[in-house]
């Protein structure tokens, strides 16, 4: 009697990056950065997102009407493909520092060409530094260095920039149960912003946080509604809350004055 032997997962290595094939979803496909969940792709099924963060954000752009949006930090550029196969007239850009992620995701999880998506090269501050005023209608930043949010990402100039840019801005932080580094970036990112909420899983107490800032007031009952209905449900912090909780919180700047081109927060490891 003969054993079935069961599929090897590994599809792919090249240096830290490995894609992993999904047991439980043939079509699906998960991408590693140095044993870390970064990206996961259904190669039958471009608007399946398998991370929460990134259904919760897409709740958020959605609801804001943002069908230009500026994505720092692509790897296999999950959300910005979703959102693409949803909205076909939507336009997306996305800047992924590291050319071999890119590289993994054009060969391996179904990285294309395809109208309405832009994918490019760079560091996303000085992409964000080269737009005009109002160019986009969102930035959504979801960039990490290792196992950390870059710096120069997150400071209160940085921030002011992003905000003179979009009207909206979205940042993924993964955080403790103290949640020092959400605060704390909520705190710059209310230089920037009138309006700073946060979406969360059990009650906000650690792990993937959605920060929002806004220029102009969102439809927030319609985002805690379809919030609490996802799968994985988040719940809202209102803009009022989190105001609260920045009280006497030190938001980060840059350095002198200048940019810290590729410097990390105190922030800890990712975990979607």
């Amino acid at each position: 009697m003969s054993r079935r032997r069961t599929p090897d997962p590994v599809v792919a290595r090249a240096g830290g990056l490995t894609v992993l094939r999904d047991p439980l979803r043939p079509t699906g496909r998960l991408l590693l950065q140095d044993d870390m969940d970064a990206s996961y792709i259904d190669l039958a099924d471009a608007q399946h997102l398998e991370f929460d963060y990134l259904r919760w954000a897409r709740i958020v752009l959605q609801s804001a009407g943002a069908r230009r949006v500026l994505h720092v930090g692509g790897a296999a550029c999950a959300l910005a493909r979703a959102l693409v196969a949803s909205d076909p007239d939507g336009r997306h850009e996305v800047v992924e520092v590291d050319p071999a992620v890119l590289d993994i995701a054009r060969e391996h999880l179904g990285l294309r060409r395809m109208p309405g998506l832009r994918v490019r090269v760079g560091d996303g501050r000085e992409r964000v530094a080269a737009r005009a005023d109002g160019s986009v209608d969102a930035i959504v930043l979801d960039a990490f260095v290792g196992a950390r949010v870059p710096a120069h990402l997150v400071t209160v100039e940085a921030l002011a920039d992003a905000a003179r840019v979009a009207p909206l801005t979205v940042v993924n932080i993964v955080d403790t149960r103290t949640l020092d580094a959400t605060w704390s970036i909520a705190a710059a990112l209310q230089m920037a912003y009138p309006s700073v909420a946060a979406l969360g899983a059990r009650g906000l107490r650690g792990g993937n946080v959605v920060l929002i800032g806004s220029a102009d007031p969102l439809p927030w009952d319609r985002i805690t509604a379809r919030a609490a209905a996802d799968r994985s449900p988040a719940r809202l912090v209102a803009p009022a809350d989190v105001a609260r909780q920045t009280l006497g919180r030190i938001p980060r700047h840059d350095p002198d004055g200048e940019p810290s081109a590729g410097a990390a927060p105190d922030v800890p490891p990712r975990a979607t």
